[in-house]
């Protein structure tokens, strides 16, 4: 193969790697992933080495065989980036910008004048006057994880004890939740997808709607010119989800994620150009693509474990009922609640798409039988 080809290394190995091998494959462009396991759901299907990513020197070693590092996840720890970049080694986001999907406190404090809920760093409960609230773990929390609605000082105190610093966020009494994908290159070029309409069950998306149906075309320009500056203001380079609360008119800034996210996985069948195939071009400092929807409305619904441990033979049913609808699994073992998969409808009827796609979950979950 041409050495002009480059090799795009991943830290990770999940279902986000697993997806990015597709259009990497079809841009040429070869994929080296860090897995924690060869049965992880990307390294199943494509070239990796097994190594912890908290360490140091199985890090190097791995970078030492890419032109390009980049991040399935947040949890490497930002010494061994910032040790890559000594090294002279490619990364991005690079350690500067990753540090704001690290470390929530930091995010909030550079997002200052943006518009965001009220919050404040807290070791004691007498620092909090207000109840309820939302206290958030100021690293290492994601899907839902470390995250808490707090009702009164007493919960809040119990909840420092196992965590001695937390991030205090106002309750927002939202409408709904939306999260908007950009894309940034090391040259500064960035795009948007269409505003995405999250639906949330205990903390993690069940399905998201795009372009998000109850927002108005003025604050649809607005959250992604909010997105737009948002990545511009953090320096990231690659993909980034924007997740934010909509009330009335406003939009406040929930959180940074610095990587493909499942609030974009619509974009494979319901876009011009994935998010997977977009971050591929932005840390390789490629021209963007078009990030324009290929039908009116795309529904994305995440299949979670349930009782039905063969996920094949759903297909049967499904396919023969709803020809359009897009399957992705992840081949991952069933666990209840585990994401698995998710399940794709592009269209112009929304409700129509809605109820193809929840008979969909609910069908492969083991909720419903026919």
């Amino acid at each position: 193969m041409s050495k002009a080809f480059p090799i795009v290394g991943v830290i990770g190995a999940g279902q986000l790697a697993r997806m990015s091998i597709a259009p990497a494959t079809a841009l040429g462009v070869d994929l080296l992933l860090l897995a924690a396991d060869s049965q992880d759901s990307g390294a199943q299907i494509t070239n990796h080495i097994v190594g912890d990513y908290k360490d140091l020197e199985t890090v190097r070693a791995f970078a030492k065989k890419c032109d390009v590092v980049t991040f399935e996840h947040e949890l490497i720890p930002l010494s061994i980036v910032k040790a890559l970049e000594a090294d002279g080694v490619v990364v991005r986001p690079s350690s500067s910008a990753f540090v704001y999907s690290q470390d929530k406190a930091a995010m909030r404090e550079k997002l200052s004048s943006f518009p965001s809920p009220h919050w404040q760093i807290v070791t004691s409960a007498d620092q909090v006057h207000d109840f309820p609230v939302i206290a958030k773990a100021i690293s290492g929390g994601y899907d839902g994880r470390g995250v808490w609605k707090v009702s009164d000082a007493k919960e809040l105190a119990a909840l420092l004890q196992q965590t001695p610093k937390l991030l205090i966020e106002e309750l927002v009494d939202f409408d709904y939740e939306i999260a908007v994908m950009v894309a940034r290159s090391p040259h500064g070029q960035a795009t948007t997808w269409a505003p995405t309409q999250t639906i949330q069950e205990d903390g993690i998306c069940t399905m998201t709607i795009s372009p998000a149906p109850h927002l108005s075309v003025a604050l649809s320009e607005k959250a992604q010119k909010l997105a737009l500056d948002v990545a511009a203001a953090v320096g990231v380079v690659g993909v980034m989800a924007v997740e934010l609360f909509v009330k009335g008119d406003e939009l406040f800034i929930n959180e940074l994620a610095m990587r493909p996210h499942n609030s974009g996985h619509w974009t494979i069948d319901g876009s011009h150009t994935s998010q997977f195939e977009q971050h591929l071009r932005a840390v390789l400092d490629l021209p963007l693509g078009d990030p324009s929807m290929t039908a009116p409305i795309a529904v994305m619904g995440n299949v979670l474990g349930g009782d039905k441990p063969d996920m094949y033979r759903p297909y049967l049913h499904l396919m023969a009922r709803t020809p359009a609808l897009k399957f992705h699994h992840y081949k991952k073992e069933v666990r209840p609640g585990r994401k698995i998969g998710h399940v794709t409808l592009v269209g112009e009827n929304l409700i129509e798409l809605t109820r193809e796609v929840q008979h969909a979950l609910d069908y492969m979950s083991g909720e419903v039988d026919e």
